[in-house]
């Protein structure tokens, strides 16, 4: 009899003990275990098209990249490759953020520009030009602002610089 009761008393103490514990346990802060999720920013869809200039027709493999900036500093390269269509599509940029778009064509004239993306969705459509006549100095620019010089008054009574012809005999 006794050791009934004995058995009866330590499955009693067991269960007592085993139920403290578990509403313990659950009494403890478990928001400071394990690892904090964060979840990611809202992104934006931004839809690039590359198109000839001349003709309007689209540009098929061109290095379409994207360096997301923060500041003046770049935080690193995305490139995508333009399908038949002339299209690169990217959705993993969040909102806010500034980009600089940098479309690279074999044949045509590199592109880069910055874009701020502040909408979920961008549309951008880039026209590339062929390579222009390279720039010589050697040549005349009518249009250069550096060569349009505009001729000032020469002051009658002001003593020139220049130092005074030799007197003819």
């Amino acid at each position: 009899m006794f050791r009934n009761l004995s058995f009866r008393f330590a499955a009693y103490l067991t269960v007592v003990l085993l139920a403290a514990g578990t509403l313990g346990a659950q009494a403890q802060d478990t928001q400071k275990r394990g690892r904090k999720y964060k979840s990611a920013p809202p992104t934006a869809r931004i839809d690039v098209t590359i198109l000839r200039d001349v003709d309007g027709k689209p540009i098929e493999n061109a290095a379409v990249i994207f360096h997301p900036m923060e500041g003046e500093k770049d935080k690193g390269n995305m490139e995508l490759k333009s399908n038949e269509d002339g299209k690169a599509v990217i959705d993993v940029l969040p909102i806010g953020d500034t980009v600089r778009l940098q479309i690279i064509a074999k044949g045509f004239q590199t592109y880069g520009q910055d874009y701020k993306v502040d909408k979920p969705q961008l549309t951008i459509e880039v026209r590339m030009k062929r390579p222009g006549e390279q720039y010589s100095v050697y040549k005349d620019h009518p249009d250069d602002a550096h060569n349009q010089e505009k001729e000032k008054p020469k002051d009658e009574g002001k003593p020139s610089d220049k130092p005074a012809p030799p007197p003819s005999n």
